[in-house]
């Protein structure tokens, strides 16, 4: 048996969760009982390597529970995992089957675990991110003028 690897496809309501090499598959919500009884979960497997994809932001939450839990935690890039699915013939897109191919994903390509930026780092990006935007909204705003 190889390397426990957890996939976890993120949307707005819920977390879709697949187990490899057990094939074991479920979903909760993405809430504070939802994020216990993941970690719960989770921590009975004693995974190698949990991968989540970013999606927008929906995956903080999550990760940051995952992370302080001591789980080991990889957020992975959504276009990689999406070239990976197209590599393996893939075709079909649902939340679950989304949540087995990071899972696939993670095991082939085992990323590295890396510790997820601290409160004071989230905040330096989310203020260039928003000095970016409004950058560009005066950009705009001189043009119509």
């Amino acid at each position: 048996m190889g390397p426990v690897c957890v996939g976890i496809d993120v949307c707005k309501a819920r977390l879709d969760v697949h187990v490899l090499p057990q094939g074991q598959a479920f979903a909760v919500a993405r809430d504070g009982a939802g994020l216990s009884d993941l970690v719960a979960r989770l921590q009975a497997l004693g995974p190698d390597l949990v991968a989540i994809e970013a999606t927008g932001g929906f995956e903080q939450v999550a990760a940051a529970a995952l992370a302080g839990a001591g789980l080991p935690l990889v957020v992975v890039n959504p276009a990689q995992v999406r070239h990976f699915a197209k590599a393996l013939g893939q075709r079909a897109k649902s939340d679950p089957i989304d949540a087995a191919v990071i899972a696939r994903f993670a095991v082939a390509t085992r990323p590295a675990v890396r510790p997820l930026p601290d409160a004071a780092t989230r905040l330096l990006a989310d203020l260039v991110a928003r000095r970016r935007q409004i950058v560009e909204m005066l950009a705009a705003e001189k043009n119509r003028a």
